[in-house]
C-alpha cells in the first residue's frame, strides 16, 4: 500500500527539500499463536509471535534515475506481537536497513541484510527458518561463534545478478569486521529457477576475532513442482576445527482445500571433537496446514517433534532449552497472519 502521507511527512522532516523518490511504500506482518511446547518435563503454554512469519514492519522505497536505473532504500524491524515489544530485542532496524542501486547490471546492496546462504537455504525449508518447524533448531555454529551463514550481517556489501538470465540467478555478498571483533565473512549462490524446477548452492565462511578457524558452510537444494506436489530436499555440510556436521532435510507441500499442507524431516549429525556439546544425531519432525482466508490474512497450524541422542540437547524454537542431553522436544500451535 502506497503512503503519501509518509511522503509528506519525509518532505516535511527535509525542511521542504525536493523528494525525488519514485514510490515510497509501508509494509508488513503481523503474526501471533497460541503455542504449547515441552522440552523434557519442561512445558510452557503461551502466546507468541511468528509462528508462521516473524511480525515486522518497515518502510521500503525506489527512485527511477533513467535510463534503467534506479536507486532504493528499506529499512524494516520486528516487532513481537505477543508483547509489542520493538525490534525482537536486538538492532530496531536489525532485520534490514539498506540503500541499492540496480540496473541492466544486476543490483548492488549496503548495509545489514540476509546473507544470500541464509537466502538459499529459507528456500528449501518449508518454514522458511521460521515458527515451532523451523529445520534452524538443528543447525549449528559448531561453538565458533558464528552465525551470519544462516542469518544476517552487519557491515554488508552484496551483488546481485539481473533478472532477466533465463531462470539463471546468482549472488555474492562480503561482511567486514571493521577490526572490533564483530563477523566478518562472504557468500556466494548460484541456482536456477523457472517453472516448476528451483536448484540452487551455496558456499559460506565467516570468522571473528575471536575464532581460531573459519567457520564454513556448504549446501545444495532442489526442488519441483508437479502441481498436486511440491517435493524438496537440502543438504548442508558445516565446518569448524575438527567439527562438522551433515543436515539433510526432505520436504513436501501440497494444495489442500483453501491452503496447503506441508510436512518436513530433518536429520542433523555433528561429528569430530569427542565432547563437544552438540556431536551426536538429532531428528526434526514437522507437519502444518495453512488456510487462507484471503490474499494478506491466514489461520494455521504447526506441530513438530525434535528428538535427541544420548548425547545432543537441542530444543524446538520457542520451547524451553533442553537441561539435559537425549531429551525431546515437542510442540504445537495456532495462530493467525496478517500482511499489510
Amino acid at each position: 500500500m502506497k503512503k503519501a502521507l509518509i511522503a509528506l511527512a519525509v518532505l516535511g522532516l527535509t525542511g521542504g527539500a525536493a523528494v525525488a523518490q519514485s514510490s515510497v511504500t509501508l509494509f508488513g506482518v503481523i503474526d501471533a499463536d497460541m503455542k504449547y511446547v515441552k522440552t523434557g518435563g519442561l512445558t510452557v503454554k503461551k502466546l507468541d509471535s511468528g509462528g508462521l512469519n516473524t511480525s515486522r514492519f518497515g518502510v521500503r522505497g525506489t527512485e527511477d534515475l533513467g535510463g534503467g536505473l534506479k536507486a532504493g532504500f528499506w529499512l524494516e524491524s520486528q516487532v513481537d506481537a505477543d508483547t509489542g515489544v520493538a525490534g525482537g530485542g536486538s538492532a530496531f532496524w536489525g532485520r534490514r536497513a539498506t540503500v541499492s542501486l540496480a540496473g541492466a547490471f544486476g543490483e548492488v546492496r549496503l548495509g545489514r541484510n540476509k546473507t544470500v546462504s541464509r537466502l538459499h537455504l529459507e528456500d528449501f525449508d518449508p518454514t522458511s527458518f521460521t515458527g515451532l518447524g523451523s529445520v534452524s533448531a538443528v543447525y549449528s555454529n559448531l561453538g565458533s561463534g558464528n552465525g551470519t551463514s544462516f542469518g544476517r550481517a552487519d557491515n554488508l556489501a552484496s551483488y546481485s545478478l539481473p533478472g532477466n538470465l533465463g531462470g539463471f540467478y546468482g549472488g555474492v555478498d562480503v561482511s567486514a569486521g571493521e577490526g572490533v571483533g564483530t563477523n566478518k565473512g562472504q557468500s556466494v549462490r548460484g541456482g536456477y529457477k523457472a517453472g516448476p524446477l528451483h536448484v540452487s548452492g551455496t558456499y559460506a565462511s565467516t570468522s571473528n576475532a575471536a575464532d581460531n578457524g573459519k567457520f564454513k558452510l556448504t549446501s545444495v537444494g532442489a526442488a519441483y513442482d508437479f502441481g498436486v506436489i511440491r517435493p524438496s530436499f537440502s543438504y548442508t555440510e558445516s565446518k569448524y576445527l575438527s567439527r562438522k556436521q551433515d543436515i539433510w532435510t526432505v520436504s513436501a507441500t501440497a494444495p489442500l482445500g483453501q491452503g496447503s499442507l506441508w510436512g518436513s524431516y530433518t536429520s542433523a549429525k555433528t561429528t569430530g571433537e569427542a565432547g563437544f556439546a552438540t556431536v551426536g544425531t538429532p531428528k526434526l519432525f514437522a507437519l502444518g496446514y495453512i488456510y487462507n482466508l484471503s490474499k494478506r490474512t491466514a489461520l494455521y497450524t504447526t506441530y513438530a517433534q525434535l528428538k535427541n541422542d544420548g548425547t545432543t540437547r537441542f530444543a524446538l524454537g520457542g520451547a524451553p532449552a533442553a537441561t539435559a542431553n537425549g531429551l525431546k522436544s515437542t510442540g504445537y500451535d495456532v495462530g493467525i497472519r496478517h500482511s499489510f
